[in-house]
């Protein structure tokens, strides 16, 4: 019988590079990353992936593998002292025995910048071999001195197939769940692997929790069924973080599928941001932004229907609101398209922020008081209703923008009407 203190995950965790599952872009016999281990060669690296990925093991497996000592410490609950416990460690390593130490630490992401700083010293003169793991882009979340000294290696969620054999091998090993004779089919292997979403701790620990769930029969095995293995794991544990990378990663997917007028895309990458938890408030208002960045006047009614979607978010709440935003997400994709808008407004700013400040013209101030009017306020205005069509000519910029144009409608949806309108009104002024 197996020690059922341990997580499975952490007893069938692999201790040899040989062992471990997936990663062959960096694992593979011939790619160079092996090829240094091979030759005993180490330096301070980040690895960066999804839970589950097997960072932790990689650098357990280095370890073992170049006869280093190993120091691991978590960012969650560690700080500067316990650096320079390490350092002290590493420092006689060297100095007594002539041996490697390397220092891994869990979740660098969450050291600040004056706990990443207190380990640049001894990661620049090679008294410690830094191993940092993360799921937070390394760019945001790692000082600039510290990444520089470091290789970044990326850590790829992993495939179905590499998820089943990992459980295989946990059913088969009387390390793993081989005591309790377990009879897993494939449709339950296949199940636990769509819950997993390429996380192997995950993935390991609905297996045991099953096989553990389920009574022996009178022979002693363990038959696991997939209406168990469904009632035990109640729905897939999608990965998300609403305030990291990946946060970004899915609004910037269910934009751009917008903007390539792609109902579907978008509609599967907001269920993805819905189900995991995302703030359905934050969607809409990314929503009310895409209606006029990215269709604008090409179809004036997708502003009015996002921000329908969000008053009726924020009146019903959730799960009732998911339809609101499913049909403002439709109704949006499947607009015309015209980031025209978004150019005037660039253009305009860029004037505003660039272009001498001069005063408003005398004509369009208000002369509001006696002393205002006598200063010529207002003087000139032509009051476009005392006007055939209410139509005037007279300038609107100051003289050094005069006759500055920064709006330019596409051809497409309702802007080709107001294309049609804004040349009639050219050629009226002579401006054509």
């Amino acid at each position: 019988m197996p020690d059922t203190v341990a997580p499975l995950a952490d007893r069938m965790r692999p201790k040899e590079l040989d062992s471990i599952v997936g990663q062959e872009h960096l694992l593979g016999r011939d790619k160079p990353f092996r090829k240094m281990l091979e030759r005993g060669e180490l330096h301070s690296m980040i690895f960066w992936g999804p839970p589950g990925s097997g960072k932790t093991t990689l650098a357990l497996a280095i370890a073992q593998y170049t006869a280093a000592d190993f120091i691991q410490i978590s960012a969650v609950s560690s700080g500067v002292a316990d650096i320079r416990k390490a350092v002290k460690r590493a420092q006689d390593n060297r100095q007594l025995f002539r041996r490697r130490t390397i220092l891994f630490i869990d979740e660098i992401h969450r050291f600040n910048k004056a706990q990443q700083d207190a380990l640049l010293p001894y990661v620049e003169s090679g008294v410690i071999t830094l191993i940092g793991a993360t799921t937070e882009n390394p760019s945001f979340e790692v000082i600039a001195p510290l990444l520089s000294r470091c290789r970044v290696y990326v850590l790829n969620q992993l495939r179905p197939e590499e998820l089943k054999v990992l459980m295989r091998r946990a059913l088969e090993s009387e390390q793993g769940l081989a005591g309790l004779k377990p009879e897993v089919g494939d449709d339950v292997l296949d199940y636990f692997t769509v819950i997993a979403q390429g996380d192997a701790r995950v993935a390991l620990t609905a297996l045991e929790l099953a096989v553990i769930s389920t009574e022996p029969d009178e022979g002693g095995k363990r038959r696991v069924t997939l209406e168990l293995a469904q009632e035990i794991v109640q729905r897939k544990f999608l990965l998300y973080d609403k305030g990291g990378e990946e946060h970004y990663n899915l609004i910037s997917a269910l934009h751009k599928s917008l903007r390539d007028s792609d109902p579907d895309g978008a509609l599967y990458w907001l269920a993805r941001m819905l189900e995991a938890g995302e703030d359905p408030l934050y969607i809409a208002r990314r929503l009310v932004r895409f209606a006029t960045e990215d269709i604008g006047l090409a179809d004036p009614d997708a502003l009015l229907v996002a921000n329908a979607a969000k008053e009726a978010v924020h009146f019903t709440g959730m799960p009732e609101g998911n339809t609101a935003l499913a049909q403002a997400v439709i109704y949006l994709a499947l607009a015309p398209k015209s980031n025209a808008v978004y150019q005037a407004y660039l253009r305009a700013k860029q004037d505003a922020l660039n272009s001498l400040t001069e005063p408003v013209p005398l004509h369009l101030r208000n002369p509001v008081t006696p002393l205002m009017e006598s200063l010529g306020y207002g003087k000139g205005y032509k009051y476009a209703h005392d006007f055939p069509d209410a139509r005037v000519e007279q300038e609107h910029l100051p003289d050094s923008l005069r006759g500055r144009k920064y709006y330019f409608p596409t051809n497409r949806g309702f802007e080709a009407e107001l294309r049609k309108r804004q040349r009639r009104q050219d050629r009226e002024e002579g401006t054509d």
